[in-house]
């Protein structure tokens, strides 16, 4: 999303139904998207959590920082991006499916590919039980060719989600690197914090090798928190 600028000019925040779900209301007048669009949400827990966000603003002076609005900048996305352009979306995010970091595995050391097929093989089994779709795994750096029907099966299974949905399962994916690990984490089938340490196992060993480095772990945070609110934006909109 690109960045838009605001400024504090309210007193009061409100949310309020509308004929497509609930929006926020600012001193009784509709919060609007960066492209203009009433910011309309499904449910009544995202709209509460996006008034919580501009609440919380109320008594700064500066423009305020988009970062400090991270519900309201998924919704934006959502309305603004997704609900406009969802087919190259969908093709895009499909892709991680054929590189998925999943199917990437290690022969050494041994306690790291133990731990891959530990933690990554259960995901991929049911992601193959689940979807129907199987997904090659192999060792080294060379491409692993996956079949033709993974785009097409991957794709109609992102068609499924509502542009909300996809707003927040397209964090989920990009962040972990893994088609199979936000999926899977949009279903319930893994914990949110258990999902996030499935994409960082190769990253955790080698810091328990080598030790932290600490622009690499605010990194690490920074994403961790996305990948996070992702997840629990899927909760808000049950």
């Amino acid at each position: 999303m690109a960045e838009w600028e605001q400024k504090v000019f309210w007193s009061d925040v409100d949310v309020g139904q509308s004929d497509n779900g609930f929006k926020v209301l600012l001193d009784g007048r509709d919060l609007k998207t960066p492209a203009k669009s009433t910011l309309q949400v499904p449910t009544m827990a995202l709209a509460e959590g996006i008034a919580a966000e501009w609440r919380s603003l109320k008594d700064k002076k500066d423009k305020i920082d988009p970062e400090a609005l991270p519900l309201t900048k998924l919704a934006n996305a959502a309305i603004d991006k997704i609900s406009v352009q969802s087919e190259p979306i969908i093709e895009m995010l499909a892709e991680y499916a054929t590189t998925d970091l999943l199917c990437y595995r290690a022969t050494s050391p041994k306690g790291l590919a133990d731990r891959q097929e530990q933690i990554w093989q259960p995901l991929l089994d049911w992601f193959s039980d689940t979807h129907d779709v199987g997904l090659e795994v192999g060792s080294g750096v060379m491409p692993i060719r996956q079949p033709t029907q993974v785009l097409t099966d991957c794709a109609a299974l992102l068609k499924s989600y509502s542009h909300f949905e996809l707003a927040a399962v397209y964090d989920l994916i990009t962040l972990s690197g893994s088609f199979v690990i936000g999926v899977a984490t949009a279903a319930g089938k893994i914990e949110i914090t258990d999902a996030w340490a499935a994409s960082r196992i190769d990253e955790d060993w080698q810091i328990a090798e080598w030790g932290e480095d600490e622009d690499a772990m605010s990194l690490a945070a920074t994403r961790q928190n996305a990948f996070e609110r992702a997840a629990f934006v899927l909760t808000l909109l049950k």
